[in-house]
């Protein structure tokens, strides 16, 4: 017998189920997820006439119950939604930054967000509104104080941001730098358990607007992207990343390079890392 969750084939199989309502289709679903989530990951997805008709789930809880690992509920108008596990905020966040402007986050009070606050709600995030409750909200004022805030980027939309720049048409390459949180330096240290990062305001975001200008005024440079994150960012996690469109590979592996030397020396973001032992300020990222 096969141990649960074993690789079984490298290729993907699809099996519809189709009947009546009436007809028993989830139940049988429900049977053969069971079955076939011995053999490797199961995804299922339920087809709605309506949006509302599954939107508690009744289902696709019955499909995870019998094993699947993913769940999906699809209307003929194009609306969804999903269910399944190891699912973070973050994670959903970092899917959704390449494609939208504006993510709204209900709930999540824990969450390191920019956060509208009502009712003197405890949060964790910067308040950039306080309000006894939602009809005293400024509205207004909220979306002008969110674009002071910085943005959520991953390099996936970074990498999106650069593809649309007007010289994306005479480049030949895109180059990345990604750096991450290192939970060690040497096998013998100290766990890192996270880096805090904190920014001189204003000075900063010119700085590195002012690096950017300068790289990708370079012969065969198209276009430079420079960010790095602040806050508390998890071993593991990623910190900076720098993006490079370039004519050829050659130019854009050098401002790669010297993009993230000259973020490093030349922009005032302070690191303090905290182990498992200690924490303290770190002057050299």
């Amino acid at each position: 017998m096969l141990k649960p969750h074993a690789v079984y084939s490298s290729d993907m199989y699809v099996l519809g189920v189709v009947g009546h309502s009436d007809t028993g289709k989830t139940t049988l679903v429900e049977r053969l997820a069971e079955r076939l989530q011995a053999r490797g990951r199961v995804a299922t997805i339920k087809h709605l006439h309506d949006f509302d008709v599954d939107t508690e789930g009744k289902d696709t809880a019955r499909h995870r119950a019998a094993g699947a690992d993913r769940t999906y509920g699809l209307t003929d108008r194009g609306e969804w939604f999903a269910t399944g596990e190891d699912r973070s905020l973050r994670g959903t966040l970092e899917d959704l930054a390449p494609e939208f402007d504006y993510t709204l986050v209900e709930g999540y009070s824990d969450a390191a967000i920019p956060q509208v606050v009502l009712g003197g709600r405890e949060h964790a995030g910067e308040a950039i509104a306080d309000a006894p409750e939602a009809d005293a909200v400024d509205v207004d004022a909220v979306v002008e104080a969110l674009h002071e805030t910085d943005s959520f980027e991953t390099l996936d939309s970074l990498v999106q941001e650069i593809k649309r720049d007007p010289g994306a048409q005479e480049a030949g390459a895109i180059a990345t730098f990604t750096g991450q949180v290192r939970a060690k330096d040497h096998p013998d240290d100290d766990r890192t358990e996270h880096l805090a990062f904190e920014k001189y305001e204003g000075v900063a975001e010119e700085r590195m607007t002012n690096i950017e200008a300068e790289l990708a005024a370079r012969d065969g440079v198209k276009a430079v992207r420079l960010h790095h994150r602040t806050g508390v960012i998890e071993a593991g996690e990623d910190i900076v990343f720098v993006v490079v469109l370039a004519g050829h590979r050659g130019e854009a592996f050098e401002t790669v390079s010297d993009g993230i030397d000259r973020l490093k020396d030349e922009v005032p973001i302070f690191k303090k890392e905290v182990t498992v032992e200690d924490a303290f300020w770190v002057h050299e990222q």
